[in-house]
């Protein structure tokens, strides 16, 4: 192998001239982002088990008493939990949700409509803690751009309550961290070592992201990209996410990661990745990188390159690791407590593809089901590709 540095507002208002609806402004103007930075403590974010409500009841009639002529307040809900919820494996303290009761900013004002792309956009490009006040029911955002982490900011934590989606429309990458990247600002120092900026998105759902023709740094990552620094995904949903379907070595159709610095691992817990498609790593993808993933499902992804790694003569490469996808020296995978299931891989590993070329890497696989995951060309053994350091350690999991 060749080293290659997830009711709109609180209540619609009724308008005398129309209503508002969705995300997105009324007149299709420009968005103005509305986020309020804010020292004062907020309501702590739900957790994303919390079930649905009635649905809004219907405005009182004139004949309605006064006594019951308000309308009750809608009750809050939050999107479906994402996540294995027969996983018990243990999470580490540095990879459990960020406390985000006193947050940094706020996106929105209490209406569906206040949350914008902009605002996202504005938001994360400033970091610190932000949540989101879209109103007391799930909301999408569609990103008209790409929220970019700034270099000289030291953490971002993106906590949508369990009521937030970015949707990328099929058309764009949704957040993008590259301490690399100079027009993000210059920090100092090796780029690729740098530890900061500290990305962790929870409690969140992020869809239709696509980086198809991104090509710095490997590309890759149609919804999240994160080049040094660190990332940790909590509690979170992705779908339908894509990235380039030809190359040999970029993937990600939800998440690239490469060189996380300081030896990062990245931590992937309770959250669900489905309907993802890249030529390699339709899930998660990464080049000299570590991960621990915990109590998670990675369903019906597919890696739809074609000729391997390195590229058959004639051919433009990829097609491995249906769901997971790493390559690179000293690189480590722990799944725990994780179903991965009817993911698919054109060349190997329809559910894992691990090579690590100085052959220094450990595969690791406890109490998980790994299951129907057809590799079209070559495994190790089903649903796996592995070059490393000995054999992968595999415990209390079932792989077929």
């Amino acid at each position: 192998m060749r080293i290659r540095p997830v009711l709109a507002a609180t209540l619609l208002s009724v308008l005398t001239a129309g209503t508002l609806s969705g995300c997105h402004s009324a007149s299709g103007a420009a968005e103005a982002p509305s986020f309020v930075d804010s020292a004062a403590p907020s309501a702590p974010s739900p957790d994303l088990s919390a079930g649905p409500s009635a649905s809004v009841p219907a405005s009182a009639s004139p004949s309605t008493p006064a006594s019951a002529s308000a309308t009750p307040p809608v009750k809050p809900k939050t999107l479906p939990k994402p996540g294995n919820p027969n996983g018990h494996a243990a999470v580490p303290s540095t990879a459990r949700p960020v406390d985000t009761s006193k947050p940094t900013r706020k996106i929105g004002n209490g209406t569906a409509a206040s949350c914008t792309s902009a605002a996202v956009v504005k938001a994360v490009a400033a970091g610190g803690i932000i949540t989101f006040d879209c109103g007391p029911v799930p909301v999408t955002i569609t990103m008209t751009a790409t929220a970019k982490v700034r270099n000289t900011v030291s953490k971002v934590v993106l906590d949508g309550g369990g009521r937030v989606t970015l949707d990328g429309a099929g058309k764009r990458r949704i957040l993008y961290l590259n301490t690399c990247d100079a027009k993000q600002g210059n920090a100092g120092g090796s780029c690729i070592e740098r530890t900061t900026p500290k990305l962790v998105v929870q409690n969140m759902a992020f869809k239709n992201g696509n980086s198809t023709g991104e090509k710095l740094n490997e590309g890759g990552g149609g919804a999240i990209f994160a080049y040094g620094g660190s990332l940790r995904v909590i509690n979170s949903r992705f779908t339908g996410n894509k990235c380039d379907r030809t190359g040999p070595d970029l993937g990600g159709g939800a998440v690239r990661i490469s060189y996380q610095g300081g030896d990062n691992t990245v931590y992937v817990v309770g959250s669900t990745f489905t309907g993802g498609s890249c030529s390699n790593g339709a899930a998660l993808s990464s080049l000299h990188a570590r991960w621990v993933v915990l109590n998670s499902v990675l369903s019906g992804n597919s890696a739809v390159g074609n000729g391997a790694n390195p590229a058959r003569a004639g051919t433009p490469g990829g097609g491995s690791g249906g769901a997971i996808y790493m390559d690179g020296d000293t690189i480590k995978l722990t799944v725990d407590g994780t179903i991965i299931e009817k993911n698919h891989a054109k060349e190997g590993g329809g559910a894992i593809f691990f090579v690590s070329n100085d052959r220094s890497g450990t595969l690791t696989i406890r109490n998980s089901k790994l299951r129907k995951n057809p590799s079209d060309g070559f495994e190790t053994f089903p649903g796996v590709f592995y070059l490393g350091k000995g054999d992968p350690v595999i415990s209390g999991s079932t792989v077929s």
